[in-house]
């Protein structure tokens, strides 16, 4: 099936997990995929798995998302874009720094995709995915504190903070494309607990949980089938500003669907990353 033929498909943190069956299936049906990774070595590999396993052929960029300036210059590398999927995530269990200086999971949950979608959304033609988590149910945002310098510092807690400022984020962006009367929609998701290589570099307590929670586990390829299906089905055509579990709306968390917040967040983030 070759449905998404000519589409143009960006898919951040597409070497591994849940941006890589994305990428994997996408191609097979057409899209035109290019695979953004830390890593320019880990994302040839990846895309020669694609090409493996479906014959589709994949364009790689490399960029890592605790740089903004990295970011900055994959924006100006990149063409026009159909579909953007904001997907790369990290959970770390220590309070490590950015390049920039700023906390290290809200600088590449947050602050990346949203600098990276701001420079781009000239080029977005149609569709813009965001990856969060039903963890933002967990977060508890402080405008005042974003860099977790003042509060606990706790790594699950903080992840899901980052995953609350991806909703919030969501629903403004999709708040100004409607007022700018543009066609372009904007959706996020919550893909289930998934089975990946997700937070494997970090230890103690941590790497016992995964390890024990395995088992129960959504497996990789069924966990990507929502962020795929907004970045391709034509069911949600001119949907926008919605959050789904398992292809379905759902409603978030009041904080998640704060207006106010959302727009205070927008803000303070694109003071942080110099817009």
């Amino acid at each position: 099936m070759k449905d998404l033929e000519g589409r143009r498909i960006v898919i951040s943190g597409a070497n591994s997990g849940l941006g890589f069956v994305s990428a994997r299936e996408l191609a097979g049906r057409g899209a035109d995929v290019t695979l953004v990774c830390r890593s320019e070595a880990k994302a040839r590999i990846a895309a020669e798995q694609i090409e493996e396993h479906n014959g589709a052929k994949t364009r790689i960029e490399a960029a890592d998302f605790a740089s903004l300036a990295s970011v900055r210059a994959l924006a100006e590398r990149l063409g026009d874009v159909d579909v953007l999927m904001n997907n790369a995530g990290m959970m770390q269990t220590d309070r490590l720094l950015s390049e920039d200086g700023y906390e290290l999971m809200f600088a590449v949950n947050h602050l990346a995709p949203f600098l990276l979608t701001n420079l781009v959304l000239d080029k977005v033609k149609a569709r813009i995915v965001n990856v969060a988590s039903r963890a933002h149910k967990r977060g508890k945002l402080d405008l005042d504190d974003l860099q977790y310098e003042r509060r606990r510092f706790d790594g699950m807690g903080v992840y899901s903070t980052s995953k609350l400022c991806n909703m919030l984020f969501n629903l403004e962006l999709a708040r100004r494309l409607d007022e700018a009367g543009s066609k372009v929609t904007a959706n996020c998701l919550h893909p289930g607990v998934i089975h990946t290589g997700f937070g494997r570099e970090n230890k103690g307590l941590w790497r016992i949980v995964l390890r024990l929670a395995r088992p129960m586990m959504t497996s990789v390829d069924d966990g990507a089938q929502t962020q795929i299906w907004l970045a391709a089905s034509p069911d949600v055509d001119g949907v926008s500003g919605k959050y789904f579990i398992d292809c379905k709306p759902t409603a978030p968390t009041a904080q998640g669907s704060d207006p106010q917040l959302a727009k205070a967040l927008w803000d303070k983030s694109a003071e942080l990353v110099g817009l």
